[in-house]
């Protein structure tokens, strides 16, 4: 983004005639987590054979007539108060007519005039730690359709019916995103909320959650310009290419007198472009009307409590907990807060820590932090694995603090011991028993160790004596090296220098 300024400032795209400025409004569909179809009982399961979870009413079958799923109602009206919206207690489906050879019924499903979910609004925190808040539109139920594969055969497409009838939120936002930067952070932010909420799985990559990235250009202060719609971007990484490629394409054309034409293109992540698809659509164009197979959704407040009720802590709130109660910085609380198993196994680490040590969990918070944000998370990107497959659990680690925070491990000792629980899913106490690993305190072994280095290095004792204070370090060194390691740090050091000034 070398025509980029930093995200602190206004991002603009340099023309031969000025300044222009991107405006990008994002239409995320969200796959609702639930075990069946928004009007069907067909499996939601991904990964099958093709067409194996099908329904009639998924297929379309003459006669056939859906049922709402529950579940997908409740699901969409949790995620409405996670963002702050306005959620209505009043909403319809609607028909959204168009042909599309793996859209059986011929028309959508879907939520124009009445959606479910009504004006909400998300923070974003940029890498700069600057934060924007982004207004959201609205949510509203629909159902997915199906998938045309095309390059199976050489004259023929394939259709899997598999997705057709899935449930889908399409979360909507208002244009207020300026930037590649903005609409990656907003895309990550909505990701992590839907997870934590468990409305969503955010497998952006199986395609349960991906956007409709609208974007176009104008000179600062001017009205908006004429958006294109790039479809179905399923990364984080493609959505702010295809953005900026956009946007530049736009200016482009316009600064060499050509118009930009409304409408639908595709996004090309191997070359990191933009191409038309077809022309845009005005809703009139798809003869909306509402359903007439489905009555509307009606709830009372008592529905939306419950709902309300069942949220968890959600991650702002939960960030700024780690901050306040537990004092850890802004960077580890947002390391530890980034996905909800993540926060969920760092609170029973450190709720197990704090009762072994018999301390407050703020006294122990930053020990048990920063090991799992370095250690543990190291190891585990070694192995690939995520948190749930950790072969030491958050007990376990406990433990092995805990040896480390009474004196019975150095740190390098519970290093070695950590690595040794790595491989062999066995507790700290037993490893330290099995190995010999505690650490010796005991002055009369480290004295003779000590001892034994001097003897050996008469020129590097002479040379610290005279003032060369440096060496000091080397003399810790090869106690500690002669010790195995098994040397109290504190100890050798009090030791070392009384024997050396002696």
């Amino acid at each position: 983004m070398s025509d980029a300024e930093s995200a602190t400032k206004p991002f603009t795209i340099k023309g031969a005639t000025g300044d222009w400025e991107i405006v990008v409004g994002l239409e995320v569909h969200a796959q609702v987590t639930a075990q069946a179809k928004l009007f069907s009982g067909a499996s939601t399961e991904f990964g099958a054979e093709p067409n194996a979870q099908v329904s009639l009413v998924d297929a379309a079958m003459p006669g056939m007539l859906p049922v709402i799923n529950g579940e997908c109602v409740r699901q969409a009206v949790r995620t409405g108060l996670a963002i702050n919206a306005q959620i209505n207690k009043w909403s319809r489906f609607d028909r959204k007519n168009y042909f599309y050879p793996d859209l059986p019924q011929g028309y959508q499903i879907s939520q124009l005039y009445h959606p479910i979910v009504g004006e909400g609004s998300l923070e974003i925190t940029l890498d700069d730690g600057t934060t924007k808040t982004i207004g959201i539109e609205r949510i509203h139920l629909e159902q997915d359709a199906g998938k045309s594969v095309h390059d199976l055969h050489p004259s023929m497409s394939y259709v899997d019916l598999n997705r057709s009838g899935c449930a889908l939120m399409e979360i909507v936002s208002r244009p207020d995103i300026r930037s590649p930067a903005e609409a990656g952070a907003y895309v990550a932010a909505l990701r992590q909320l839907l997870r934590y909420v468990g409305s969503c799985d955010g497998n952006m990559d199986e395609g349960s959650m991906r956007a409709d990235v609208n974007v176009s250009v104008r000179k600062a202060g001017q009205p908006f310009g004429t958006r294109t719609e790039t479809k179905n971007v399923n990364s984080v990484r493609f959505i702010m290419a295809a953005v900026e490629h956009e946007a530049k394409r736009q200016v482009d054309v316009l600064e060499s007198g050509g118009s930009i034409v409304q409408e639908t293109r595709l996004f090309d992540p191997n070359s990191g472009t933009t191409r038309s698809m077809r022309g845009k659509e005005d809703a009139h164009d798809y003869r909306y009307f509402p359903d007439p197979d489905l009555l509307p959704l009606v709830f009372d407040e008592a529905f939306i409590d419950q709902c309300r009720a069942s949220l968890p802590e959600l991650p702002a709130a939960k960030r700024a907990r780690y901050q306040a109660d537990l004092g850890l910085s802004p960077y580890l609380a947002g390391v530890l807060t980034a996905e909800k198993e993540t926060a969920d196994w760092f609170e029973t680490a450190l709720a197990a820590t704090a009762a072994k040590l018999g301390k407050g969990q703020a006294e122990v918070s930053l020990r048990v932090a920063n090991f799992v944000s370095g250690d543990l998370f190291g190891a585990l990107k070694r192995l690939g694995k995520d948190i749930g497959e950790s072969p030491v659990g958050p007990d376990a680690l406990a433990e092995l603090l805990a040896l480390g925070a009474d004196g019975t491990l150095s740190g390098p000792l519970m290093k070695q011991v950590f690595e040794a629980m790595l491989e062999t899913g066995e507790r700290a106490g037993a490893i330290v028993e099995q190995r010999g690993l505690k650490q010796v305190s005991d002055t009369g072994a480290i004295d003779a160790a000590i001892q034994t280095v001097l003897d050996a290095n008469p020129d590097k004792v002479a040379e610290y004596r005279g003032g060369k204070d440096k060496l000091f370090g080397f003399f810790v060194g090869q106690v500690m090296r002669a010790m195995a390691g098994k040397a109290a740090p504190g100890v050798v050091n009090d030791r070392l220098k009384a024997l050396l000034d002696g």
